[in-house]
């Protein structure tokens, strides 16, 4: 009884601390908690760039390889329209030209955090700017070229990589009649020379033009240099390291694929000819034959959605 009358009077108990001093905790922490934000908003120049790299580095993880190849695409087309002028473009302008469908094209700019607004659509630099950032266009990409034969030699005087962030800083080969010789400007180096001049010169990204018996060979000198990412003409697999990105590029693979489309056209054409007329063909095509079944030359044209 005494204990509870001690608390109905406001006395403390043994066992619980003393009022005054709760309070005098509470109103320090109050205190501490109006003085945070003051701390919080001092000057840190550094802070923003921080924050948005973080930003920029966990949504550039959360993007599919297929998004990306799109985003290069769409960077092209947005390019494009602000040398022209456009300042706004709406997802279906912006997917036709870029060849996929407004919704596949919505979803991959969502990736970026862009969304566009209704009625509007999407502010073209505003949109470039994004894309670039995610892409790591913002900072420039050192390159060098090994193998200066025809595609070698053309790929080195290419005038659109400077531009867009990719200079050519170095090239390489194994012939004496090329090594020393200037070609769009840049002198050709040595093979045997490619781990210095890459780690001297900064090359991030590496071209391989060769012959395909030398093309690991020379993987292994430009990783030894430093080369983080490689770009493979040569038609072999190249064996790297995990951390180095390879991107092979196999001129008669594309083409086969290409053959591939335009046999089964031509194969879709024919069994279109030779359906003419039935049920379920749909209605007979009119190909000027005067009804005796022979093509006058041309084939049937298909339209696809």
């Amino acid at each position: 009884m005494v204990t509870q009358r001690g608390r109905r009077s406001g006395a403390d108990s043994p066992a619980d601390p003393p009022r005054r001093a709760v309070k005098a905790t509470r109103a320090t922490n109050g205190r501490a908690r109006r003085a945070a934000p003051d701390a919080d908003n001092a000057p840190t120049a550094e802070m923003p760039a921080v924050d948005g790299a973080i930003e920029t580095a966990v949504r550039a993880k959360q993007i599919p390889e297929a998004a990306v190849a799109r985003l290069a695409v769409y960077l092209r087309v947005l390019s494009g329209m602000a040398e022209q002028g456009a300042t706004t473009v709406s997802s279906e302008e912006l997917s036709a030209s870029a060849g996929v469908n407004s919704a596949k094209l919505r979803k991959d700019l969502s990736y970026l955090g862009s969304y566009g607004t209704r009625g509007v659509g999407y502010e073209v630099q505003v949109l470039v700017s994004q894309i670039e950032r995610i892409l790591g266009l913002t900072r420039q990409h050192r390159v060098a070229v090994v193998g200066i034969g025809n595609l070698g030699h053309a790929l080195a005087n290419y005038g659109g990589f400077p531009g867009r962030g990719f200079p050519v800083e170095a090239l390489f080969d194994l012939d004496p009649d090329l090594v020393g010789v200037p070609v769009g400007g840049l002198p050709v180096s040595h093979l045997e020379d490619i781990p210095r001049v890459c780690s001297e010169r900064q090359i991030s990204i590496g071209i391989i033009a060769t012959p395909p018996t030398a093309a690991q060979s020379v993987c292994d000198r430009l990783v030894a240099g430093g080369v983080q990412c490689i770009l493979n003409f040569a038609p072999v697999v190249l064996q790297v390291p995990a951390h180095i990105e390879v991107r092979k590029v196999d001129l008669a693979v594309e083409l086969q694929i290409l053959s591939f489309h335009v046999a089964r056209r031509a194969d879709d054409a024919l069994a279109i000819q030779g359906n003419t007329g039935l049920p379920d063909a749909g209605l007979p095509i009119d190909n000027g034959s005067g009804g005796n079944g022979q093509a006058d030359g041309g084939l049937g044209m298909v339209v696809r959605g």
